[in-house]
């Protein structure tokens, strides 16, 4: 394992990222781009893009975001809304697994800003078949919330011809330097399937495709799964823009704007990260799918967290190696939950997590644990733990109520 001299990111890593000579990550210098960007600058192209989009006769919405709830939501639709003054539409896909918190806060959000929100579910029998084929097929099983979030909301734009839509920020970009802050890189079909999506579809779900695991999931279970054509894209000019392109983007500051207006972090502490104020519309985010990308790459969430606040300037390097090394190996008790909801037991989800297992990242040791090289420069055991239904905080993980 080789790690970034300035972050904590590992070389293998479940973004596409690089080193160069100083063995800096890509992330890093892409993120010191930042400082060098006139921001003024970025706002006033943003304010002429919004001009060429506004409706002056309101006969439509301006424009589509794709929100969660979640701080990046909130901080999306203020900006638009009372910045640029946007009349948007809000869209949701419903994954199935909101924390408590994250539904007021999706709820307060809309009430908050004044705005109308279209609240997507999909047949919930289809969502649990959905996980368990998607963990067999790929090791995660939360394939379908992000087909949903990057297809449901471009479905909407063209059935009601809103071309525009305003995504956050570029994950990729920001957490590993895919492309660069000069590129003012858009949302494209490309983006959505091949890395999004991890190269599946929603046609690799269904029977044909998956002989040996087959859930009994139809082309009618996956029509929210569709994304438009070529064709009814261009019809509409349907355009996907990201808004950390044209705003200097700090996700602390931002939350600390939004907590004024009324977002609330999580009220407990997590198991995996540090940070409570991400990623509440999904309890499995924080929790086992993170830790299956541990288990695949050897880091989790709570090395993704620390990057950012390292490069933000809110944490040392030094810092950020203890909360990694305290973190990223924890297997959280959401994962009794996830089970019981798919029926499935816990030594047949290790058995099955173990095959995506990384061989640049692992291997076994003389008493067949796996081990892995450690920011601490040690190469260290893992034991996978068994979960005890005793110790768990049951009220996190119950059935979260559809908001009014």
């Amino acid at each position: 394992m080789q790690y970034c001299s300035q972050c904590v990111y590992p070389l293998v890593s479940a973004v596409p990222l690089n080193f160069d000579e100083q063995a800096v990550c890509s992330g890093c210098r892409v993120h010191a781009q930042k400082s060098k960007i006139n921001w003024a600058q970025r706002e006033a192209w943003l304010r002429e893009l919004a001009d060429e989009y506004r409706q002056p006769t309101g006969e439509n919405y301006d424009c589509i975001i794709p929100v969660s709830g979640g701080k990046d939501s909130w901080f999306q639709t203020y900006y638009i809304k009372e910045v640029l003054g946007l009349n948007p539409l809000l869209v949701t896909y419903n994954g199935n697994n909101y924390l408590d918190v994250g539904l007021r806060n999706l709820k307060r959000m809309r009430e908050v800003f004044g705005v109308d929100h279209l609240f997507f579910t999909p047949n919930p029998t289809t969502l649990k078949k959905l996980n368990r084929l998607c963990f067999k097929k790929m090791g995660d099983m939360n394939w379908h919330a992000h087909a949903g979030i990057f297809t449901y909301p471009v479905q909407i734009a063209v059935q009601h011809n809103i071309p525009l839509i305003v995504w956050g920020e570029h994950g990729f970009m920001d957490l590993g330097g895919m492309f660069s802050m000069n590129d003012l890189i858009e949302m494209t079909a490309k983006f959505r399937l091949e890395h999004a999506q991890r190269g599946y579809d929603w046609f690799d779900m269904l029977d044909a495709a998956n002989p040996e695991i087959a859930e009994g999931i139809s082309a009618r279970d996956m029509q929210w799964c569709r994304y438009p054509s070529d064709d009814a894209l261009d019809d509409v000019g349907v355009r996907g823009i990201y808004l950390g392109n044209f705003v200097d983007w700090d996700a602390n500051q931002q939350t600390e704007l939004m907590k004024k207006l009324g977002f609330e972090e999580a009220p407990f502490e997590f198991e995996r990260t540090y940070r409570r104020m991400s990623n509440l519309d999904d309890m499995h985010e924080n929790g086992m799918h993170d830790y299956l990308k541990f288990i695949k790459f050897g880091y989790g969430r709570c090395s993704d967290h620390v990057c950012k606040d390292i490069r933000s300037g809110k944490m040392t390097r030094e810092a950020g190696i203890e909360l990694v090394l305290r973190y990223d190996h924890v297997k959280s008790a959401d994962l009794l939950r996830w089970l019981d909801y798919v029926g499935m037991s816990e030594a047949e989800f290790d058995a099955i997590a173990d095959t995506f297992r990384d061989p640049r990242v692992w291997n076994r040791n003389a008493d067949g644990l796996w081990e892995k090289d450690n920011l601490s420069g040690q190469r260290s055991a893992y034991p996978v733990p068994t979960l005890s239904q005793s110790n768990v905080n049951w009220d996190h993980f119950r059935k979260k109520p559809v908001p009014e």
